[in-house]
């Protein structure tokens, strides 16, 4: 009788365990798709002349040897152990270009270009940097916090050199015209992304929805070629961050695709700035800037009353008071023009287009 028990009861047990065994292999369960796959890597031969049919010796995978942590594997070493070390070597701590490189973008993103002019060239090619001890500095402090991005530009936007004015000096633009030396904030303008998700926020329409599929700027279409005719409509789902735009190679929209939006064919390590007619009368004259400036008036008839409205586009839009000037010619315009027309003069302006 005891052996049949512990017999009916090792059943039990085992069904659990299978049970328990499926439902973890359920939850391990992900979405799978064809990445590529390791292979066994082919032996590689120094070139006499760069001549393919002129093999020389063999070499095995390393890196660089005059800077950074010495990284040395034998010809025969598995492709994973090879990206695996590769990865190793870019990410130590004592190699001296990757927190350099890093902290440089950094600084370019904050201030608008980086105290190396060229952020994809640190060698003999490149810019020399502006502040050499100041990138050494913030390379330290990038390590010793961990590699946390976060730390960093913390310390970034709380120095007095970030919070100063853009107001000009006649004598310290004689020394320094192009601002190099940082005598003052660099006054920078709005990235395209960055310009249309703020118009957005500012009329009250941005979803911050994030993850899923993307949304598409252009008019779906049947064709076997893929033709792209600009969106004239927009809804919630083109309200999304830009972020999330399903962008195309080789092809702009037609609003903020002259803003300097590089296309998606080529890498853009930083972007040109310029002023053109098109940026213009995209903003002033584009369906989605109407359809915006028609929003944001529907959200100031709700929020506020007669000129508590105009107090409220300045501080949506610009994060201040109106100054009694503003405050007259605003209600001019909106008498003679309309509460939209009044919009569309905030949305183009140059304080809402500029960080100073």
């Amino acid at each position: 009788t005891t052996d049949v028990k512990s017999a009916v009861a090792l059943l039990a047990l085992a069904e659990q365990r299978q049970q328990a065994t499926a439902a973890l292999a359920a939850l391990r369960q992900t979405s799978t798709a064809y990445l590529g796959k390791f292979a066994t890597a082919e032996p590689v031969h120094r070139l006499h002349r760069g001549d393919p049919q002129q093999p020389r010796e063999l070499i095995a995978p390393g890196a660089l040897v005059k800077f950074g942590p010495t990284l040395a594997l034998s010809g025969d070493s598995p492709e994973q152990q090879r990206r695996e070390s590769l990865a190793h070597w870019i990410a130590d701590p004592r190699h001296p270009l990757t927190a350099r490189v890093m902290v440089n973008r950094l600084w370019q993103h904050h201030f608008g270009r980086g105290l190396v002019d060229t952020p994809s060239d640190f060698g003999r090619n490149g810019a020399r940097p502006t502040h050499p001890e100041l990138l050494d500095w913030l390379a330290d402090e990038l390590v010793a916090q961990n590699g946390s991005l976060k730390s960093l530009q913390r310390t970034m936007v709380l120095s007095a050199t970030y919070r100063q004015a853009s107001t000009h000096h006649a004598a310290a633009k004689a020394l320094d015209a192009d601002g190099r030396l940082l005598w003052r904030y660099p006054p920078q303008r709005l990235e395209a992304e960055t310009l249309r998700d703020t118009i957005l926020a500012v009329s009250g329409n941005l979803q911050h929805l994030g993850g899923g599929p993307g949304f598409d700027l252009f008019q779906p279409n049947g064709n076997y070629v893929k033709v792209y005719t600009p969106r004239e409509d927009f809804g919630p789902s083109e309200w999304r961050r830009m972020i999330y735009q399903a962008k195309p190679r080789m092809q702009l929209d037609n609003v903020f695709g002259v803003f300097d939006c590089p296309d998606a064919g080529q890498t853009a390590p930083k972007r040109t700035s310029s002023i053109t007619p098109l940026q213009a009368l995209n903003l002033l004259n584009s369906r989605f800037i109407q359809q915006q400036a028609d929003i944001f008036a529907k959200r100031l008839e709700q929020e506020a009353d007669g000129e508590a409205r105009i107090d409220r586009a300045f501080a949506l839009a610009f994060g201040r008071t109106p100054r009694e000037g503003e405050r007259a010619a605003a209600a001019r315009l909106i008498e003679a023009h309309g509460l939209p027309a009044f919009c569309r003069a905030i949305l183009n302006a140059n304080e809402f287009l500029f960080v100073y």
